[in-house]
């Protein structure tokens, strides 16, 4: 069957429609999205302004139309960290349903680790013994580790790039006191979550997903997206350590022109590598694989293993 999933997250809303049924790999028919950036839609605090709202509801009523226009038989849209911690996420979800008729379903952030698990997971098979897997979004970092398609641990922190980069980088390129204590603040948070995790026994394989790590790995020489996602792609722990301080010394029109880095994401990045040397570091990893799945097709898969 066809199937539409609308992913609301902290820097895109992405419409994917893919061709699935259960046990077959999905396969993408269509993709749609906007870089809405909601994160800089939010006013005193936290609460989503009525420009990001309106803005929201319109991308969502041009994504049914689309899904219809596509012949989607099953459409499913869901929020992550921008809505779920918005003081009027509710109404706005409300709002927008009363708009448009599209029920958005909000995550937990455990609920993000563990979707995201699942497709790696599948992808990377039984093979791969026990997975650590990690996601760096727009409002915060995931982490999950587990033998089975179900993880061990599943954990959330609020190291989003885009959260790390509008609450302590101001500068462009941020000064070096800037980037100095946000270096402080994350290692601090990862190392809280490094016990948690490592206690059910050391990965077998590690495994980046998301937008931040593929450009990452992508500026360190791993294959562009023209080599297809079947081509195996990495990142080293080598590499991360220059490359982070030399990101935070670029302004993000500099990021831009780096191969594989948008516009758009350039600003956070610089943050988003923070993250991942952190993340390399404390959790003493040497290279991370990068998986071409992440939440949406984690959800996909889900909903497609509890179809009748």
């Amino acid at each position: 069957m066809r199937l539409g999933v609308l992913d609301i997250g902290s820097n895109t809303v992405h419409l994917l429609v893919v061709d699935a049924h259960r046990g077959a790999k999905p396969l993408p028919a269509f993709s749609h999205k906007l870089e809405l950036r909601l994160a800089e839609h939010l006013e005193d605090g936290g609460r989503l302004s009525e420009r990001g709202t309106q803005r929201l509801g319109g991308f969502v009523e041009e994504s049914r139309q689309v899904a219809e226009d596509k012949g989607v038989e099953d459409f499913m849209a869901f929020a992550t960290s921008a809505v779920r911690e918005a003081p009027n996420g509710e109404d706005v979800l409300a709002t927008i349903k009363e708009r448009t008729g599209v029920s958005v379903q909000v995550l937990t952030g455990e609920d993000e680790a563990r979707l995201t698990f699942l497709a790696v997971r599948r992808w990377f098979g039984w093979s791969s013994g026990r997975l650590l897997v990690f996601d760096i979004g727009g409002g915060s970092l995931e982490i999950a580790g587990g033998i089975d398609e179900e993880p061990d641990v599943a954990v959330s922190l609020p190291l989003g790039a885009g959260r790390l980069t509008r609450d302590r980088l101001s500068g462009d390129p941020p000064s070096a006191e800037e980037v100095r204590d946000l270096r402080r603040h994350v290692r601090t948070e990862v190392a809280r979550a490094v016990g948690d995790v490592i206690r059910y026994g050391a990965p077998d394989r590690a495994v980046a997903t998301s937008k931040t790590f593929r450009q990452l790995a992508r500026i360190a020489g791993a294959a562009d997206s023209g080599a297809g996602p079947y081509a195996r792609r990495s990142l080293e722990r080598s590499a991360l350590p220059e490359l982070a301080d030399r990101l935070a010394r670029m302004p993000a029109a500099e990021r831009a022109r780096l191969p594989g880095v948008s516009e758009g994401r350039a600003p956070q990045l610089a943050a988003g590598a923070i993250v991942a040397d952190a993340v390399m570091d404390l959790f003493e990893l040497t290279e991370l694989d990068v998986c071409p799945w992440a939440l949406r097709e984690g959800v996909i898969l889900r909903r497609l293993d509890v179809m009748p």
